[in-house]
Formats: C-alpha cells, sequence, structure tokens
C-alpha cells in the first residue's frame, strides 16, 4: 500500500470498532470525509456506501465505496477493507483500495490502515499528487487517526479537538508575525538610548527562540498533531485477503 499509518489507542476493541464502522461517528473525526453514509445492503453482499468531502463551502467531490469487515478472527484481531471510486471530474483522486486492522496490544489497541490510489489527469495528475495531495493525505490520516485517539482516551470530542488544533495554530501564527515584525523595530530601539540599544541586541535572539517554540514545540497534549502517528511499518505489511472479495465500484 502506498500510505500507511498507525497509533496505538487505550480503548475498549468495541468502542474502537463502532467509532470507526458506525458512518455517523466516522465522519466526526476523519477529516477526509464531510459525509458517509451506508446505501440500501442486499443480503450476503458487501456494504455499500457514499462519501463526500467538502473542498469549499460551494464545492463537494463524492465518491462510491464497498467494504467488508471480519470482527472475529482466530487471533483476537479485526479487519476491515473497502474500495472507492469518484466519478467527480475535479477529484483527484479516481480509485483507491484500502484497509483498518485492530490489533490488541497489552493495554491497547494498535489501530492502522494501509491505502493506496490511482490519481487522474494524466502527467499533471501523478505530479500534483506526488509533491501535493499524496503528503496531503497522508498528514490528514496520521492528524484524523490522533483526534480519534483523544476521543477515546480523554473524552476530547472531535470538534473540541478541531477547535483546540486551530487556537493553537492561531497562537503559533501569531507569535511568528509579531516576532517578524519585531525584529524590524531592532533599529529603532538602538536610537532611544543605551539601555534601548541593549535590548535592540538582545531582541533578536529572544525572538528567535520564540520563532522556534512556535515551529517546533510538541502540541499540546488534548490538540490533534499527525507527528505522534506511525508513518511507516515497523515490519512488512500485506493487504488483508477481504481485499480480494471486493471489487472497485463503478
Amino acid at each position: 500500500m502506498g500510505l500507511y499509518v498507525e497509533t496505538r489507542i487505550r480503548a475498549d476493541l468495541d468502542d474502537l470498532w463502532a467509532r470507526t464502522q458506525q458512518p455517523d461517528q466516522h465522519q466526526r473525526w476523519d477529516l477526509r470525509f464531510s459525509e458517509i453514509d451506508y446505501l440500501p445492503r442486499v443480503e450476503d453482499e458487501p456494504q455499500r456506501f457514499r462519501y463526500a468531502t467538502r473542498v469549499t463551502p460551494f464545492l463537494k467531490i463524492a465518491g462510491t465505496g464497498v467494504s467488508a469487515g471480519e470482527r472475529e478472527r482466530p487471533d483476537g484481531t479485526r479487519t476491515s477493507a473497502l474500495r472507492f471510486a469518484s466519478p467527480h471530474p475535479l477529484s483527484l483522486l479516481a480509485e483507491g483500495s484500502g484497509y483498518w486492522r485492530y490489533v490488541p496490544d497489552g493495554d491497547g489497541i494498535r489501530f492502522l490502515t494501509g491505502y493506496d490510489y490511482r490519481p487522474r489527469w494524466g502527467a499533471f495528475g501523478a505530479l500534483a499528487d506526488r509533491l501535493v495531495f499524496r503528503p496531503l493525505m497522508g498528514w490528514a490520516t496520521a492528524w484524523s487517526f490522533d483526534r480519534l485517539r483523544l476521543w477515546l482516551e480523554r473524552g476530547v470530542t472531535p470538534e473540541r479537538a478541531l477547535l483546540n488544533w486551530l487556537a493553537e495554530l492561531a497562537v503559533r501564527a501569531l507569535v511568528v508575525a509579531v516576532a517578524c515584525t519585531g525584529l524590524g523595530l531592532e533599529s529603532a530601539l538602538r536610537l532611544l538610548g543605551p539601555f534601548a540599544a541593549s535590548m535592540a541586541y538582545a531582541c533578536p535572539l529572544l525572538l528567535s527562540v520564540a520563532v522556534c517554540l512556535a515551529l517546533f514545540k510538541a502540541p499540546l497534549s488534548t490538540t490533534p498533531a499527525a507527528r505522534r502517528c506511525l508513518r511507516r511499518p515497523p515490519t512488512r505489511v500485506r493487504a488483508p485477503r477481504l481485499l480480494n472479495a471486493l471489487e472497485t465500484p463503478r
């Protein structure tokens, strides 16, 4: 699979399964989707669903998918697999497939995903995907996994987690903006006398420290962060055989 994300969540396996398998719960924490709806299901066939992502207030890109899950496996793990496709001409993502694995591990659960997709728009789409879209999708997946972890472990709702992230992002941006403005005041301070001049010499160092803290300090414990997730598999992984039983929706 082209993209891989893993997190460890201290939660009940049934609770994690519900938050990830029920559409109304899934769409709350997953940044990649604005809407997820199950379609009427035919007995003994995989579950079909419709998804949508709101790109702008006036543009929503939709697609369809098919999924199947193994809730009880002999080794105690669970697996969910899906295939998806979007016919929307503005969707860079044409079709793809992926899986989720739920692996009990001591007092927690290793929750991991692997997925890949085929971009459209020819050579331009392939380049845009490699430089922009694929890194963005990897970040959004990891950020969403950490938001799910905060919901299950600490009771921070996805909506509150988003507000926490926006607030912290705004504070960091403000610190950088003030620092950049302050660097321009250095020469003016030197004209105000010896004390101000000494402050002017110290100002760049202090502002540089502030910028470094704003850019690199670890996020608060209630703020979701993609950096907390594993982005490469620790060992070689294979897609579940369950994926082979699913056909790409048309």
